[in-house]
């Protein structure tokens, strides 16, 4: 993996596109590992007595998968100084059936004089955007 370089960057450049599976077992998996172990991420009675039409990703875990959807592309994930998502619609998983997440994200500008860039990220399920605005300064080469 190289490191993406300033000179190489400019305004309006669009990342790959990248779309991450998410199984229920990903989701008891994040829980483990995060200590969050609501049962709206995992439980078919709570989502049903929440009124939700199935259980819930986490959105720290969404917003982790757009964390390396950028760093995927930069190719250092040591390098994003600053990351920001405003969640608008939540990544529904259904028990049979992986959810997926589609990743698309441009390069919003680039400033010469700290060699940063900010990328705009747009994450979407079943067609409906679930971050609102995510941005992510990085740092480059």
């Amino acid at each position: 993996m190289s490191l993406r370089r300033f000179d190489d960057v400019q305004v309006g450049e669009e990342l790959p596109d990248r779309i991450v599976k998410l199984t229920r077992g990903d989701l008891v998996n994040y829980a483990g590992v995060s200590g969050d172990a609501n049962p709206i991420h995992w439980s078919d009675e709570v989502v049903a007595l929440a009124g939700l039409p199935n259980v819930v990703a986490h959105g720290m875990l969404s917003m982790g998968l757009g964390a390396g959807f950028v760093t995927e592309w930069l190719g250092d994930p040591g390098a994003v100084t600053e990351y920001s998502v405003r969640f608008t619609s939540p990544v529904y998983v259904e028990a049979g059936r992986a959810a997926s997440v589609e990743f698309t994200g441009k390069v919003k500008s680039v400033d010469g004089e700290n060699r940063t860039a900010v990328v705009a990220i747009v994450a979407k399920s079943e067609g409906k955007k679930i971050f609102g605005r995510a941005t992510a300064t990085v740092r480059l080469a």
